[in-house]
Parts: C-alpha cells; sequence; structure tokens
C-alpha cells in the first residue's frame, strides 16, 4: 500500500478537531490516542510498524493538543503491558503511577516512539483516565477512558488501511426515576 504521508497527517488533524469540538475537553483534560502504524500502512498490527507513519501522527496531532494546554496519552502496545508516554507534569498532577520502560519501534510502537521523542519531559505511566480519546487500528484504548464512555461517530471511518473510532466521556447519571439531571 502507497502511503501518502500527508493526506495521513490531515486526516488525523481533521479528527483530532473534530473529536475536541464533540468530547469538549479543557486544558489539563488528558487525551489518549491508542495507534497502530502497521494497520495505518495496511498491514496486520504489530507485524509492519513505521517510523514515519507514527511521526506523522504525532507531528498532526500533538500542536493541536498543545495549544489547547490538553496532556497526550500515546498508548503502547501489548509488549510493555499498554502503558502510556505522557508528560512529566501530567502524570504528576493526576498522580499516575510511573512505570520504568521506553518504548520502541517493536515493543511500543511507532506513535509511541514519535511521542517519546517529541515529549518535553517524558514519561511511561500504567495507566490514565483520560476524558477522550481516538484509537487508529483498533488497539482497545477503553481501559484508559473516564466512565462513562460514549462512541463518537465522525466523517472519516479509515485512516490509511486502519479502522478508526473515537470516544469521549461524560459523568455518571445518578439517582433513581425522581433525579434530574442538567440539560447538556
Amino acid at each position: 500500500m502507497e502511503l501518502d504521508l500527508q493526506l495521513i497527517k490531515q486526516q488525523v488533524a481533521h479528527v483530532t478537531e473534530e473529536l475536541l469540538k464533540v468530547a469538549n475537553l479543557k486544558a489539563g483534560d488528558v487525551f489518549v490516542l491508542g495507534c497502530s502504524s502497521s494497520e495505518i500502512c495496511g498491514g496486520h498490527i504489530g507485524k509492519a510498524s513505521s517510523k514515519e507513519v507514527g511521526e506523522a501522527v504525532i507531528d498532526a496531532i500533538l500542536p493541536i493538543l498543545k495549544e489547547k494546554g490538553i496532556y497526550l496519552a500515546v498508548q503502547g502496545c501489548e509488549h510493555i503491558n499498554r502503558s502510556l508516554v505522557i508528560e512529566r507534569e501530567a502524570a504528576e498532577k493526576y498522580n499516575f503511577e510511573i512505570v520504568t520502560v521506553k518504548p520502541a519501534l517493536h515493543a511500543g510502537g511507532a506513535c509511541s516512539v514519535a511521542a517519546y521523542a517529541r515529549a518535553e519531559d517524558p514519561v511511561m505511566v500504567e495507566h490514565v483516565i483520560a476524558k477522550a480519546g481516538m484509537d487508529i487500528g483498533d488497539t482497545f484504548i477503553g481501559q484508559h477512558i473516564k466512565h462513562v464512555q460514549i462512541p463518537v461517530r465522525l466523517d472519516l471511518k479509515e485512516i490509511g488501511g486502519a479502522h478508526v473510532t473515537f470516544v469521549r466521556s461524560r459523568p455518571k447519571l445518578i439517582g433513581g426515576p425522581r433525579a434530574e439531571y442538567p440539560e447538556n
């Protein structure tokens, strides 16, 4: 599959902006990204990692989130127990447990490697509680999204050869038949 890295960057930027509108994130919130560069390349997850694709994805999403003061957490693959790259500032602010590992192309994945390289002060954490996220290539980011999770439907369903899904969260609705809830 012939890849257009510029198109990938445009698509990732587009869906990031769209998701941020729907999810209503604020400065200081955490956004989680799960991404298989292998799937974007048309291959099987974990079998065709692409450094260039990982860099394109991170180079598209990171400036958008930074401008809004939103922290990016990038989930690694199962070879590093789905730990995430995040800025130390966020890990300390939210008391996320820092773990000792550094992502590699075939143990963490291309997006994790790119995020680690581009972070100001990267650390790896075991788990985050993000308010929204994007999953490119069916990497399953749900474990890192705050409850209650709500699927978001956007106009793009694929980036490269990878299926892409989006999720946001909302506070739990509690109470019984007499409970009232705000309009939004």
